[in-house]
């Protein structure tokens, strides 16, 4: 097996400490059943989703149009008020990141990210200026885990599966990458990955 050599990140989860609770928490004011009713009753993960696969603000908003109008302005907020659901980057990680920019190891990104949201994190975190590239699933309307997201970071920028390593917090992705060849490491704290990544001689 050859070595390892270029490590591919997700981005929400490991890197951006995303958790759209952080701005709903500003308008339920402490009622958390009443948030989580709206965000697994109307802004769902399966919602989501389907921006992370190229839908568009418009078409996102109008499919809860029939059911939930009285619900607008908390619709119209996931996007207007994106910025609030990504305060912080997970600085450990970030500093990971940094040690490997700064080895020269190639490093990439791959994450589901919808097309209205993602230049908003772009502008927030310069970080995201470190990458050689980065894969968005809005953007190619291809969503982890479909092998084919995969494959696509890889042909696109020329790397090869046995030579890197995927990192993602979503157990299923993980699998998704070590279906193609990856070698995938499910992300649960910095330290943890640090230890794995020092395993893997890559730091």
């Amino acid at each position: 097996m050859s070595r390892r050599s270029t490590v591919i990140f997700d981005l929400g989860g490991v890197l951006i400490d995303w958790n759209p609770r952080y701005l709903y928490r500003t308008f339920f004011k402490g009622d958390e059943p009443a948030m989580e009713d709206f965000l697994t009753g109307v802004c769902t993960s399966d919602w989501n989703l389907q921006q992370d696969a190229g839908r568009c603000r418009d078409d996102a908003v109008a499919v809860l149009m029939d059911r939930h109008a009285d619900k607008r302005h908390l619709i119209d907020a996931w996007f207007d008020r994106f910025d609030e659901m990504i305060p912080n980057a997970i600085q450990g990680t970030v500093e990971i990141l940094d040690e490997l920019r700064q080895h020269g190891t190639p490093i990439y990104a791959l994450t589901n990210f919808g097309p209205d949201t993602f230049p908003i994190a772009q502008r927030r975190y310069e970080f995201l200026s470190w990458f050689r590239g980065i894969t968005v699933s809005g953007y190619i309307k291809l969503t982890k885990p479909d092998p084919r997201i995969y494959r696509h970071l890889l042909e696109t920028y020329g790397v090869a599966a046995e030579d890197a390593v995927f990192i993602d917090d979503v157990p299923k992705n993980v699998a998704g990458a070590a279906a193609v060849g990856l070698h995938g490491i499910h992300f649960t704290d910095p330290a943890a990955l640090r230890r794995e990544l020092q395993s893997l001689a890559l730091l």
